[in-house]
């Protein structure tokens, strides 16, 4: 029961991580129809920034917001270069593949192939203890940001007049020009804010006992971002939540009790929902 209990915790805390990801991603491929390869190295890149600025000021709490807003910026750079090749879709997937490989092997070069992580400050970096049962403070403290953060997007979506717009952009982005709304800022403003949020879970997560900051975190967690938009869909905010929670259950579960098929407890359930619910289990269909 106790381990039961353990793995159920690491699989809601690694899917609030995943949830950042998942969202950011989820929510700008919906709006500009482009797979943005590059989020994994968002995550990276962050990562290591955090990490840098930890080394640097000691702070963890600047740490946080460094690596977040150095991947919002880079957001917004590469936005501007997606909107230059306008109408090439498949140019424009191909551009963040290279954009990927490039800050795959800018991380290599900058600070090298060992694997590194964050300190947490004081309490953050211990466990708390009831009964038994020893739990560390770092994995609550990712769940609880986690939360804060789908809080926040939901009040955006839901409750502002740029949440409105947004999810009419994702119905019908031509619509929404022609009202005369600025849609390439809305553009910039979402693809930013998904960059952003994959640079902090970059941060959080070397400094959480999942993953250490290392070459070919970006790849791996890009498995995992696909995976949460095949299962909830595009476009929403209930798909990555939905399909966050699914993927770290199963893929906690699968490590801890069936570690040989750990990869296939991920993939079950992504065949499934293609087979059933192509378009994901909140996305909507694509009108031909």
């Amino acid at each position: 029961m106790q381990l039961f209990l353990e793995q159920t915790l690491n699989g809601l805390t690694f899917a609030g991580l995943l949830f950042l990801l998942g969202s950011g991603f989820g929510i700008s491929f919906g709006l500009l129809r482009v797979a943005n390869i590059a989020h994994g190295s968002a995550f990276l890149l962050g990562g290591y920034i955090g990490y840098s600025t930890l080394k640097s000021t000691g702070s963890f709490w600047l740490a946080i917001p460094a690596g977040a807003l150095a991947m919002g910026v880079a957001g917004i750079v590469l936005e501007r270069l997606l909107r230059v090749m306008r109408g090439e879709e498949m140019g424009k997937f191909l551009l963040t593949i290279g954009i990927s490989i490039i800050g795959a092997d800018l991380a290599l070069v900058l600070w090298g192939g060992d694997p590194v992580s964050i300190q947490l400050p004081g309490m953050l970096n211990d466990s708390f203890t009831i009964g038994t049962f020893v739990y560390p403070w770092a994995r609550i403290f990712i769940l609880c940001v986690a939360l804060v953060i789908a809080l926040g997007l939901w009040l955006l979506l839901s409750r502002t007049r740029i949440g409105a717009i947004i999810r009419a952009g994702v119905d019908n982005r031509e619509m929404v020009g022609a009202l005369g709304i600025d849609v390439s800022r809305l553009f910039m403003f979402v693809f930013a804010l998904g960059m952003l949020l994959a640079g902090l879970a970059g941060v959080l997560s070397g400094s959480g006992s999942m993953l250490s900051i290392a070459p070919g975190n970006d790849n791996e967690i890009l498995t995992f971002i696909f995976a949460i938009v095949i299962i909830g869909g595009r476009g929403t905010l209930a798909g990555p939540v939905v399909g966050s929670l699914v993927v770290g259950l199963t893929t906690t579960y699968g490590t801890a009790y069936l570690p040989e098929l750990s990869y296939f407890s991920l993939f079950v359930p992504m065949a499934l929902i293609l087979l059933w619910r192509p378009q994901g289990l909140f996305g909507r269909a694509e009108e031909v």
